[in-house]
């Protein structure tokens, strides 16, 4: 699969940091220097819910912390709100079915941010980031991320979210063998030297809060 072009991801952080905070598969990515100092959105390093489209977009893209959470595996954990949307994303991707995916969003409170910018059509969004597959590598995304590792993050707070996948969330020089080869089934090889050289995993994630809303699914540092 392939990853977006080079310039889309540079012009997508640099809007996430003027607005105040924070698009592809497997293909090569060029490293981008971080924006600065953290900003709101990387201090609870993922979205809470909010009604406003700027602020949830500044905090679209967790970093790792110095003290990485717990890895969890475990489905088992997961509140069953939050359970019930993931496989509700699952089954939406693997369908194959873009627009399935879609309606999976817009049942939620608010659209998941899928983008940085100001796009308002995921699946016109999708078919200009994914051109040769019409979109649909978006879908195997989706799946590879949701069926990784994921991480609790801010429990018991207004930023309170499940992150997948928790490579989001880890230092990734400290990444086991066995973690890497996790990895390796979201993203490239090279992919990975380039997020070494930048300092942090900065491919797709998506959070879904501890109430079951989808807020997120973008790609960035």
């Amino acid at each position: 699969m392939r990853r977006l072009p080079l310039a889309l991801m540079a012009a997508a952080i640099v809007v996430a940091a003027g607005a105040g905070a924070l698009a592809q598969t497997r293909v090569r990515t060029e490293t981008v220097r971080p924006p600065g100092p953290a900003d709101a959105k990387k201090g609870p390093d993922v979205p809470a819910a909010s009604d406003s489209m700027a602020d949830r977009k500044s905090q679209a893209a967790p970093a790792p912390s110095a003290s990485s959470p717990e890895i969890i595996t475990d489905l088992t954990r997961l509140p069953a709100p939050v359970a019930l949307m993931r496989e509700r994303i699952l089954a939406a991707a693997r369908s194959g079915r873009l627009d399935r995916l879609v309606a999976v969003m817009r049942a939620n409170d608010l659209m998941p941010i899928f983008s940085l910018n100001d796009d308002k059509d995921p699946i016109a969004y999708w078919k200009a980031n994914y051109p040769d597959s019409e979109g649909i590598e978006i879908l195997a995304t989706v799946i590879d991320i949701l069926e990784a590792g994921f991480v609790h993050v801010d429990a018991g707070t207004p930023q309170e979210i499940f992150l997948w996948p928790y490579f989001a969330r880890m230092p990734l020089k400290e990444l086991t063998p066995e973690q890497k080869v996790e990895l390796f089934k979201i993203v490239t090889g090279a992919d990975y030297r380039d997020m070494l050289e930048f300092g942090a995993y900065n491919f797709y994630r998506l959070g879904i809060g501890a109430d079951g809303t989808w807020h997120f699914f973008v790609t960035g540092d």
